[in-house]
């Protein structure tokens, strides 16, 4: 029993030893945390804060960019992530079934899918490229087909919703490596500080259900949304630009090809694009310059709209005055008319300005203008410097004014380069009275949470190089460039409208420096503004090196594109059709009676002729005999009138229609063998030479190329 006892109470001590060292150690532990402030290495404090101080992200969200209208041209939208759980409770198990489906609807296939599928490593995988970015269609697609182990996550992507629409102009956004969008290209990176948002956060120490306790508060730091952006582009506008020069692109599979529409009366640019380009939703670029304003080039004809306008201006110009077209001498060299230096004979300036002679103008900027008063208006249309438009990447030009021939061949467009930007911006003054407008593509930047506005474009006048009545008259010329029978730009007439403009046609420098041959290897250009009393629109639209078939001209696919977006935009925009001259009309009106000569003397028939605009063609000696046009019949202003008398001799009939020969034939009854058609090249009988009835004169036609106009 004691035996018993005395065992029990060993027993009980025993374990009293036990306890109180258990005690001791936890005593002891207790005593280590309480000073080291760790467990198992890990801050007690850590834990805590992790298990009552929750944290939240607030997302910011960046500016969205619109069009004038408030159309939105690219904005933030909600994306999702693809994600593939492959162990735990939902994982994928029919993996192949899972990658079948996936490739449907992903831009990835379906064997690359299985391969990420099949990774025995990785608890989850995600898809890349493919997977990112997915669209809420995409994910409702996906969701259906309820497939085991496929989840997502929520995530933010910029959108674009036009697509290929002045992409350019408005550039793109994409993630970073931290996953925050930054403007990458166009408006998007030059504006990434306005447009650029920040994320906010929140924290509060709550209890183990996330609930916000009693005593405690919440911190709120809040997320900054970006600026929004509206622009002076009107979505309507750019749509029947862009729809217009896809079709062109289509059709005639141009190596460049690029549009601007601008208010003149602003400066606003209410549309921009040019080809090749891309779309900014899936960045498919491969050429990163904007043409409308980094290409420079000679743009031909073109530029003869603003020698013309500085000679009207300095009140030199003398569009009556004749003079002999086809060529003309500087110095050694021969500035030649583009049907093959042929010309048309000897014509006003006037109609110089129809055909866009070279010879006309060379001699405008050398005789009448002079070169340094033409500097002078290179300079005050702002043709020598960057018009300094709101848009990154404008590029500079080069003014070639050195030697003679540079001087002559920059009047018509030829050796110096400027851009279309530059070109819109000088034509603002014929448009707009004399006053230049600079042209600018952002109205106003605004904060999109108050509505203040934090950037406010306005227009800007920033030159006045010529007089209203100037631009009137200027306008009013080259309103004939497309309403006269002899204007190169008949093709450009618009039903309802009338059309000013000019013509272009330069040449393009090969990889040899020499200028390259062939009927399409040239840059085809219209510069054109309508109404052309009081023009609402500025147009200008550019091809360069078109694939063209027979029957069709470099100005084709540029009429197509300019009649199409003139008329719906002065529709859409409410402008009230014009009056539009009636060529047929104005010619009837514009008539006049040939008066009878026979039998009077040469001299003072001559003087008759004159003094009615007309032009005396004195054949022969002494007093008329024979006169062609008869007397009382109805000619035009500037025609020939021909004059025969005794000893006639041949006239020079270079550049000559087949209706003056056949007119000439008659007068002087000769026998007439023509070929080809078009304007006299080579004749038989030489100038000068006497000629007697029934003489066989022969003589060359050839039709005009489309050399640079």
């Amino acid at each position: 029993m004691d035996a018993k006892k005395l065992h029990m109470n060993r027993g009980a001590g025993l374990l009293m030893l036990i306890f109180l060292l258990l005690f001791f150690l936890l005593v002891l532990r207790f005593l280590y945390i309480q000073w080291t402030g760790t467990v198992h290495g890990q801050s007690l404090t850590e834990l805590a804060e992790a298990k009552h101080n929750k944290k939240g992200v607030l997302e910011g969200k960046r500016g969205t960019i619109y069009d004038q209208t408030g159309s939105v041209l690219a904005q933030d939208i909600t994306a999702y992530k693809l994600i593939a759980m492959l162990k735990g409770d939902n994982h994928v198990e029919d993996k192949e079934q899972t990658a079948e489906k996936l490739a449907t609807v992903l831009d990835m296939d379906a064997d690359k899918i299985l391969a990420k599928l099949n990774n025995e490593k990785a608890y989850q995988v995600e898809f890349g490229v493919a997977g990112n970015n997915l669209t809420k269609k995409q994910k409702e697609k996906i969701t259906a087909m309820k497939l085991k182990g496929i989840t997502f996550i929520d995530g933010k992507m910029r959108s674009y919703p036009n697509g290929n629409f002045a992409s350019y102009v408005v550039g793109y956004a994409k993630p970073n490596d931290e996953g925050v969008l930054e403007g990458k290209f166009g408006l998007e990176q030059t504006l990434d500080s306005y447009l650029h948002d920040e994320n906010g956060s929140i924290s509060y120490e709550g209890d183990s259900h996330g609930l916000l306790l009693g005593n405690s508060e919440e911190k709120v730091k809040p997320a900054k949304n970006g600026d929004d952006v509206y622009l002076t582009i009107d979505q309507r506008v750019q749509s029947f630009l862009e729809d217009a020069m896809t079709k062109a692109a289509e059709h005639y599979d141009p190596s460049m090809l690029l549009g601007i529409v601008a208010d003149p009366k602003t400066g606003k640019i209410l549309a921009m694009s040019s080809r090749p380009s891309y779309d900014p939703n899936i960045r498919d670029i491969t050429y990163f310059l904007n043409n409308p304003i980094a290409y420079a080039y000679e743009p031909g004809s073109t530029m003869k709209v603003f020698t013309l306008a500085a000679a009207v201006n300095e009140g030199v110009y003398q569009g009556s005055a004749y003079y002999q077209s086809g060529a003309y001498a500087v110095g050694g060299t021969q500035i030649r008319d583009h049907n093959n230096g042929v010309g048309w004979g000897s014509i006003t300036f006037n109609e110089g300005v129809q055909r866009s002679s070279n010879v006309a103008f060379a001699i405008i900027a050398e005789k009448q203008l002079g070169f340094d008063r033409l500097r002078q208006y290179i300079h005050r249309f702002g043709l020598d410097e960057k018009t300094g438009i709101d848009l990154p990447g404008e590029s500079g030009n080069t003014i070639l004014f050195d030697k003679q021939i540079q001087k002559v061949t920059t009047a018509f467009g030829q050796g110096s380069t400027v851009t279309p930007i530059q070109q819109i911006q000088a034509a603002t003054a014929i448009a707009n009275n004399g006053k230049m407008m600079k042209p600018y593509v952002i109205d106003r930047i605004v904060d999109s949470e108050t509505g203040k506005v934090a950037e406010q474009h306005r227009p800007q006048e920033v030159g006045e190089p010529i007089t209203e009545d100037t631009a009137k008259k200027v306008r009013q010329l080259l309103e004939t460039v497309v309403t006269a029978p002899t204007g190169t730009g008949g093709a450009y007439k618009i039903d309802g409208y009338s059309v000013a403009g000019k013509t272009g046609t330069a040449q393009i420098p090969g990889p040899d420096g020499r200028y390259m041959s062939g009927r399409e290897n040239y840059i085809f250009s219209f510069l054109g503004m309508a109404p052309a009393d009081d023009p609402q629109l500025l147009v200008y639209v550019a091809v360069k090196q078109p694939h063209l078939k027979d029957a069709e001209t470099g100005a084709t696919p540029l009429a197509d594109i300019f009649k199409s977006v003139t008329k719906n935009s002065l529709q859409y925009l409410k402008v009230k059709p014009s009056v539009v001259k009636d060529t047929s009309k104005l010619a009837a009106k514009e008539s006049i009676a040939v008066p009878a000569l026979t039998g009077e003397a040469l001299s003072d028939a001559k003087e008759k002729i004159e003094s009615k605009g007309l032009r005396p063609i004195v054949l022969g000696e002494g007093s008329i005999v024979k006169q062609s046009p008869q007397a009382g019949d109805k000619v035009l202003k500037g025609e020939r009138i021909l004059l025969a008398g005794t000893n006639n001799k041949m006239p020079n009939l270079i550049g000559w229609s087949l209706r003056d020969v056949m007119n000439l034939a008659n007068v002087l009854g000769l026998e007439l063998k023509t070929s080809g058609k078009g304007y006299v090249t080579e004749q038989s009988i030489g100038e000068g030479i006497a000629v007697k009835k029934g003489d066989l004169l022969e003589v060359k036609l050839v039709p005009p190329d489309e050399g640079a106009q």
